[in-house]
């Protein structure tokens, strides 16, 4: 075990046990990336196991081959869209009734979260419900080569937790080996011309490798049963901001989120149907390629059991093919208690696929 992987990690456990005890200024001022000396990715996995330990061990997930013709000459692009649960919602407010309270402490969900990132190894990382930002997220992983940029809610339901440890908000990182940042804008959604509690980041990257330019952008819609009209305008909302970031569909596009919206919701429809031409990647993992997966959330409240679909991977169907995505853990591996439990961190399952260019056709870009 490298001695400077294990003195980051002990020093973090300190920032990150200390910080329940200030009233959260840890959010408002990013550590300065220049003076964090890299880190190498294997140590630090082996560090998130030390403390995991006790626990029992991940499950398995496999990649499924989406291929359909030659691959690209150039490496994949390998995106992961994640809700890893605000840590103040998860144990202040979201009433996890079969979920020990041992399995949500931060020191350890914390190593889960991570480890879930390194076993998969994201080119580009959209993270939703990030509360966590300045004292884990940015910290460790700029110093594995990430980027980061983070973008709070405005009201996040976390400030009004005690002990909370700052706003929860979406978080977007790429490799900056592999990517070149050209652009990237913060948006703040609005519904109805009002503005609302929800946000969004869309960057312009260009690869290194090829010198094709994307956007990747990262949301998270308004929760909750009720509330379908005003997530449908927070969709037309981004759907109208991505349409001028890319240019009209010029610009290839990638869409994550926790749209907190079914298949059958209007939000959903929107995207479906839109003229940025996108197509949501995990139907491709259903036997007709049209079907979304029968969940991505699956979790217990005091108000009962929630099995649902609200998390998607959203792609330019005319510049960009799915060459694999990761399988969803199965109902047995689960488990009765649902999540998160001390086998999984968070009450969504991540998302991960690897997407490459289309052959350049004339006129798109």
């Amino acid at each position: 075990m490298g001695t400077g992987t294990s003195r980051l990690y002990s020093a973090l456990a300190k920032t990150v046990s200390s910080s329940a005890a200030a009233p959260h200024p840890e959010y408002l001022v990013s550590a300065d990336p220049d003076h964090l000396e890299p880190i190498d990715p294997k140590e630090l996995l082996e560090e998130c196991r030390a403390v995991l330990h006790t626990r029992p061990p991940r499950y398995q997930r496999d990649f499924v081959d989406l291929r359909t013709h030659c691959s690209s000459s150039h490496s994949p692009i390998r995106v992961m869209q994640w809700n890893i649960l605000a840590q103040a919602l998860g144990e202040g407010k979201d009433n996890f009734v079969q979920c020990p309270v041992e399995a949500l402490k931060w020191e350890e969900r914390k190593c889960l979260i991570l480890e879930e990132i390194l076993a998969y190894q994201p080119d580009i990382l959209c993270l939703q419900e990030v509360d966590h930002y300045f004292d884990t997220f940015q910290p460790l992983l700029s110093r594995l080569g990430y980027q980061g940029t983070f973008f709070p809610k405005p009201w996040s339901p976390c400030l009004d937790v005690e002990h909370n440890n700052g706003p929860d908000g979406c978080a977007l990182f790429f490799l900056q080996s592999r990517f070149k940042l050209i652009n990237s804008t913060n948006i703040r959604l609005t519904a109805m011309t009002l503005k609302t509690n929800q946000v969004a980041i869309a960057q312009t990257l260009e690869c290194k490798e090829s010198g094709r330019q994307f956007c990747i952008a990262v949301t998270h819609l308004k929760a909750r049963t009720g509330w379908e009209r005003f997530r449908s305008a927070q969709g037309c909302d981004l759907l109208q901001n991505l349409q001028n970031i890319t240019q009209g569909a010029k610009i290839p596009l990638i869409v994550c989120g926790d749209f907190n919206a079914e298949p059958t919701e209007e939000v959903y429809k929107h995207f479906a149907s839109s003229s940025l031409n996108l197509n949501s990647a995990y139907k491709l993992l259903s036997p007709d390629g049209q079907s979304e997966p029968p969940y991505t959330t699956w979790k217990i409240r005091t108000s009962g059991e929630c099995r649902h679909t609200l998390d998607y991977i959203w792609y330019s169907r005319h510049a960009l093919s799915v060459t694999s995505a990761l399988d969803l853990l199965t109902e047995e591996q689960i488990g009765p208690n649902r999540l998160p439990s001390f086998h999984y961190p968070s009450d969504h399952l991540s998302l991960v696929c690897d997407f490459s260019f289309n052959e350049e056709p004339d006129g798109l870009f």
